[in-house]
């Protein structure tokens, strides 16, 4: 029962509107905080791969679930070098398959139905397939605009389809 107390008092619950939550994100965006040791973190326990601390971890993009889906996530993606020598693992998980391919070899492995990807991984595999190595991903990265991206599941003929900001669509109600 002391333990239940304790950790009843030490969490705190604030709340917040949109202008503050923004003002939050800009906060934890131009320090790196705390997405950019939770993505290290991540690598490391689901994919076996570590980073030296000096690491250059730089933001991608950040995506948020569509409103229309149960389970949601806010999360932010990045771009870093594997460090030479790097071998990922499988923790079973998160991470269930492990190899290392250039951006459009996964896009052309998922057209042949040889490698499954989920929208998001696609989208930003279209996006890094642009760049002509790590380093040029890793310029693109510290030169863009992070934004949220929020799709919509949209019905459209009675079939479900993910529909971007910015297309057609997707403003519609």
């Amino acid at each position: 029962m002391a333990q239940a107390k304790r950790l009843r008092a030490e969490r705190l619950q604030i709340m917040l509107d949109q202008q503050e939550l923004a003002a939050v994100d800009d906060f934890r965006f131009k320090r790196r905080m705390p997405s950019r040791a939770a993505a290290v973190r991540e690598l490391r326990e689901e994919a076996g791969v570590s980073l030296p601390p000096d690491a250059e971890v730089v933001p991608w993009s950040r995506w948020i679930t569509p409103e229309e889906v149960k389970v949601r996530f806010d999360t932010w993606f990045f771009v870093t070098a594997a460090p030479d020598g790097a071998r990922a693992s499988v923790d079973g998980a998160e991470c269930v398959d492990a190899r290392w391919l250039r951006p459009a070899a996964a896009l052309e492995a998922h057209g042949r139905d040889e490698l499954m990807l989920v929208f998001p991984t696609i989208k930003h595999l279209e996006a890094l397939a642009l760049a002509e190595s790590v380093d040029d991903a890793l310029e693109k990265a510290r030169s863009r605009e992070v934004v949220p991206v929020q799709p919509r599941v949209v019905s459209r003929g009675g079939a479900a389809e993910i529909v971007l900001p910015g297309e057609p669509g997707y403003d519609d109600g």
